[in-house]
């Protein structure tokens, strides 16, 4: 799987995930390891959400991870604690800001 596969993937996966009700901004940077490595972020601002492929400097947490590990993640296959806990996710920044996105995916 390529790098646009993987962000392709992500985007048909959360791009339409209602965030109408979250009126904080919240931004968050994804760097996929492995297959398909590459960077993209998740924003949320004003109440609409945002996903696009490249480095975002003012984020509140960064996730890496393997494409396979985010994508059991979106589908709630996998809980992103336990990817955590397991060294599956690792998480830089606010850890606070980072359990939020548990709200919307």
């Amino acid at each position: 799987m390529t790098y646009e596969e993987v962000f392709n993937k992500v985007k048909d996966m959360i791009g339409d995930v209602d965030v109408s009700h979250i009126t904080e901004h919240l931004a968050y940077q994804f760097n996929i390891t492995g297959e398909g490595a590459g960077i993209f972020y998740v924003e949320v601002r004003d109440g609409k959400l945002y996903i696009e492929p490249y480095e975002y400097h003012d984020r509140d947490a960064v996730f890496i991870c393997k494409a396979d590990t985010l994508f059991k993640i979106i589908s709630g296959k996998t809980d992103p604690v336990r990817a955590f806990t397991l060294g599956r996710l690792k998480v830089e920044g606010s850890i606070e800001q980072a359990l939020k996105l548990k709200n919307f995916l």
